[in-house]
C-alpha cells in the first residue's frame, strides 16, 4: 500500500496460486475509511485480481455471507490503523473465527502495521499513545512490532516488553515483510533496499536482536527467493 511502489503487493498476490486470484480488503482498523478502501481498488485493479472488501461498519457495503466471502478467498489483506479496534470489531462479528479457519486451509493472510499485529499472540501498538502490548489472534506464537524504526519508542518498547516476559519474536522496519509459511518464519523481504526484519529473543536479563537476511524485491539481481536456512531456526527457544 506504498504509493506508487506495488512490490509488496505483487508479492503478496503471487502467493496466491492463481492467474486472477481473489482478494478481499478488511480495513476495519481504520474504522472503513472511504479514503483507505478506494487507495486498495487502486492497488488491486480488476486486471490483476478480483478485489472486494468488507465493511462491517457499514453493512449496506459488501456481501452479506461473511464467513461464505471470506472463506472463497485466495488472499485476505488487512489495512491498519487501530489493532484494538480491529480486534474488538473482528470478535464482535465472528470474523476472528472465520479468519482462523480460513488460515487452517491455507488462505494467504497478510497486512500492513494493524494488519501485521493481528496475526501474533502478543503484539506492540502505540496507535492511542504510548506504546503497549496487545494479544493477537495468536495464529503465530510469537511477538510482533512494527513500524520498528532506528530509535523509535515502539522498538525500544519492544525490547522493554520482551525483558519483562513478553513472548521472543519479530520486529519489521517500515518496507519490510516478515512471510511465514504454517508457524515458521519462511524469508523475510522488502519495497525498500534498507529495510531489515529482526528477531528479539531474552537472555536472561538481556534482549538479543538479530537482523535477518533481507531480499529486496527490486533488485533484478537478487538471489532466488530461499526459505531461510536450517542455521537460522525460528522455534521458540526451550
Amino acid at each position: 500500500m506504498e504509493s506508487g511502489n506495488p512490490l509488496l503487493d505483487d508479492y503478496v498476490l503471487s502467493l496466491a496460486g492463481a492467474e486472477r486470484p481473489r482478494v478481499c480488503f478488511l480495513p476495519s482498523a481504520s474504522g472503513d475509511a472511504d479514503h483507505y478502501i478506494v487507495r486498495f481498488y487502486r492497488a488491486f485493479s480488476a486486471h490483476r485480481c478480483e478485489a472486494s472488501h468488507i465493511s462491517l461498519f457499514r453493512r449496506e457495503q459488501g456481501p452479506q455471507d461473511l464467513r461464505r466471502h471470506l472463506l472463497s478467498q485466495d488472499l485476505i489483506y488487512v489495512g491498519g490503523g487501530s489493532v484494538i479496534s480491529l480486534l474488538g470489531v473482528w470478535q464482535a462479528h465472528g470474523i476472528d473465527v472465520v479468519l482462523r479457519e480460513a488460515w487452517e486451509r491455507g488462505t494467504v493472510l497478510c497486512g500492513l502495521s494493524a494488519g501485521s499485529l493481528c496475526w501474533f499472540e502478543q503484539a506492540v501498538t502505540s496507535f492511542h499513545g504510548a506504546p503497549q502490548q496487545v494479544k493477537g489472534l495468536g495464529l503465530l506464537p510469537f511477538s510482533n512490532c512494527v513500524h520498528y524504526e532506528p530509535g523509535s519508542s515502539r522498538r525500544l518498547s519492544y525490547h522493554d516488553f520482551i525483558r519483562d516476559g513478553m513472548r521472543s519474536g519479530y520486529a519489521a522496519e517500515d518496507g519490510a515483510a516478515l512471510h511465514f509459511v504454517d508457524t515458521e518464519l519462511n524469508r523475510v523481504v522488502a519495497s525498500r533496499p534498507s529495510a531489515r526484519g529482526y528477531r528479539l529473543d531474552a537472555v536472561g536479563e538481556r534482549v538479543v536482536e538479530m537482523r535477518i537476511a533481507t531480499t529486496f524485491l527490486g533488485d533484478s539481481a537478487a538471489a532466488p527467493l530461499l526459505p531461510l536456512p536450517e542455521a537460522m531456526s525460528t522455534a521458540l527457544p526451550a
